[in-house]
């Protein structure tokens, strides 16, 4: 069982920054690749990023690449999700994931365990 905590979340500018954490639990989380997703009212939840267990692999969805970086900390059973040049469209409420394995990272249905989700809102 892992237990994933999200925080990080607020009001920010457009062209401003921000940085998700996702704390994890118990003594796996270097043995689960972990992913952010996003939902905006009335969408879908959509892919934003992954990082393999290894952490060499990192997707990103094409909306942000070049803007968002996912990085993770073993050692405190923590996953980041640092975002730069915010835009509007951004807003949403970000989630964090854990999947022992997947075969499509971009798939929400791939991932085991959900945080409970933080709210990003960018003004323009």
């Amino acid at each position: 069982q892992v237990q994933l905590v999200e925080s990080g979340g607020g009001l920010v500018q457009a062209g401003g920054s921000l940085r998700l954490s996702c704390a994890a639990s118990g003594r796996t989380f270097s043995t689960y690749a972990m992913g952010w997703f996003r939902q905006a009212p009335g969408k879908e939840r959509e892919f934003v990023a992954a990082l393999s267990a290894s952490g060499d692999i990192a997707p990103y969805a094409d909306s942000v690449k070049g803007r968002f970086t996912i990085s993770r900390d073993n050692a405190k059973n923590t996953v980041y999700l640092q975002m730069i040049s915010l835009k509007p469209e951004d807003t949403a409420v970000y989630y964090c994931a854990a999947a022992r394995y997947y075969s499509d990272y971009r798939e929400p249905k791939e991932y085991d365990y959900w945080g409970q989700g933080t709210q990003v809102t960018v003004s323009s």
